[in-house]
């Protein structure tokens, strides 16, 4: 700009670590309060604006929220700009609407109960000003519409309802004639004679005959309506379901097989992956997760217990079991335990915004990819490194097997992922960035901040496992010497499409943070 021998200045090094703050809480419990197992968030989801997000409850309840820091200051660019609005400005949303999504069902064939519990939401694109989004359960998909409807309202009635009587008209103050009429518009002194070519209505009318006046009113109220549901498909427990960027294809996922689905069709779908053995005997891995590329329409991810990634070019093949890309780590020789194979298993996997790279979360573990580079992850962070020690108790109680979620920033810059004691962690991915926060989901996340090592010693862990007893009654503390609590585990969270902001759930609440 300034001429041909302008400097170029160095590139800056990595972002400073955001300082979080608390924003909102929905449905926060007061203290003793017990929560029930159906109002407890299983999925969490902003749409691609941001502008909206959606919950979904064991309970087969969706529950939607819109942001309304947008709408209450519009304004021409000039007047933001003299508030200086963008610096303070941070998102906050309001409960929209709710609606019953799935109900308990039960298999006769199979004997089997289906909870209603809802394991994944996904938006799709929005159209006249209604929403549409995705919702599943075990077994079964809805295609659900969500829009305002104007409120029909009975205005007035054509006759004065003070003339009306118990069943029967003795006259009406609008007729001339002196006939009585009963309710139904018969004469008593005889019927009318309708086929005859010289009948005619009694002047005024016939006053029993009342007419409501509908007129549209300015309220208005939110309906939700099923517009499809995707059935029958899936022999085994859906983990995913993932839109396509095309807008008109969606994939769900369950144990075995991945199906493609039309949005407008759902009597049919068509089986893309499918892992399942000619002798289940045979079974070695599961899937335990898949997303559609971003952009791309034809690529597609899934995750299996073993660890791997896996990548997949739908214009290969119709049946795409042979794989375009294979993403594993390999294994540190001596390192193998009887946990090993367990704590690999990979439970949630995103793509970033660009396609670019793919997050995953295994048990101990967040790991970046980079789609171009499968001889290994790019970046790892240890999410809770101090509970490695404690792997027989979290055998015995069952909470190695919890199934973690694992998000990225809109920019890229930062992933996130949750923990035990409804902690959850933030981590800068960018070249040497040190950004290692731990927050958790109350009015103050920050409380649990103590100054500690971005990375854990080995020695450390080391020592920590010589004392561990196996199925040791106390909890135990972290490492910033806080005591955690498996029984409190925050699973599901989401990031903002394009601010830093966090949406997460620790059980029946829904907390908000912004930095």
């Amino acid at each position: 700009m300034n001429g041909g021998d302008e400097v170029v200045a160095a590139p800056a090094g990595p972002p400073q670590p955001l300082e979080w703050k608390f924003s909102q809480v929905f449905g926060e419990r007061t203290a003793g309060e017990e929560v029930q197992e159906v109002d407890i968030i299983s999925a969490i989801e902003f749409d691609k604006s941001g502008d909206h997000l959606a919950t979904g409850d064991r309970g087969g309840r969706v529950v939607l929220f819109e942001r309304t820091d947008t709408k209450d200051h519009r304004g021409s660019r000039r007047d933001l700009e003299r508030m200086d609005y963008s610096i303070s400005r941070h998102p906050e949303f309001r409960y929209k609407t709710e609606f019953q999504s799935h109900e308990p069902e039960f298999d006769y064939l199979k004997s089997l109960e289906i909870e209603e519990k809802i394991n994944k939401i996904k938006w799709c694109q929005t159209a006249n000003g209604a929403l549409f989004l995705l919702s599943t359960n075990d077994k079964t998909i809805k295609y659900w519409k969500v829009q305002e409807k104007k409120v029909k309202k009975i205005s007035d009635m054509n006759v004065d309802p003070k003339a009306m009587g118990n069943g029967s008209i003795a006259s009406s103050s609008s007729s001339s004639s002196s006939r009585s009429f009963l309710a139904n518009g018969v004469s008593p002194d005889g019927p009318y004679n309708y086929l005859s070519n010289d009948f005619s209505f009694p002047p005024g009318g016939i006053p029993s005959l009342r007419l409501p006046l509908v007129v549209t009113s300015h309220e208005t109220s939110l309906m939700a309506r099923c517009r499809r549901v995707y059935a029958h498909a899936h022999d085994y427990h859906i983990n995913s379901i993932s839109n396509n960027s095309d807008g008109e294809t969606f994939i769900s996922a369950d144990d075995l097989r991945i199906n493609l689905w039309n949005l407008e069709i759902s009597n049919q779908s068509f089986n893309i992956v499918d892992v399942k053995p000619a002798n289940m005997e045979d079974l070695t891995e599961v899937i335990t997760s898949a997303e559609f590329h971003p952009t791309h329409c034809n690529t597609l991810a899934y995750s299996s217990s073993k660890g791997s990634i896996r990548l997949v070019d739908l214009r290969q093949s119709a049946l795409c079991d042979s794989h375009a890309k294979l993403f594993e780590e390999q294994e540190a020789p001596g390192s193998r335990s009887f946990f090993t194979e367990i704590i690999a298993s990979i439970s949630d996997i995103k793509f970033g915004k660009d396609g670019r790279y793919i997050l995953s979360r295994d048990y101990m573990t967040l790991k970046l990819w980079d789609i171009n580079m499968d001889s290994g992850p790019v970046a790892t962070f240890q999410v809770h490194e101090y509970l490695r020690p404690k792997l027989c108790d979290l055998y015995e109680n069952d909470s190695i097997f919890d199934k973690f979620e694992c998000c990225l920033s809109g920019d890229g810059l930062r992933v996130s992922t949750g923990s035990y004691s409804n902690l959850f962690r933030v981590f800068g991915c960018v070249p040497g960035s040190t950004e290692a926060t731990t927050l958790e989901a109350s009015k103050n996340p920050m409380r649990r901040q103590v100054p500690t090592p971005s990375r854990p010693s080995r020695s450390l862990g080391n020592s920590i496992t010589r004392v561990v007893r196996r199925g040791a009654e106390s909890t135990g503390v972290d490492a910033n010497g806080n005591s955690f609590d498996f029984t409190t585990k925050l699973l599901h969270l989401a990031w903002h499409p394009t601010e830093n902001s966090i949406a997460c759930a620790a059980a029946n609440s829904l907390y908000m943070y912004y930095a």
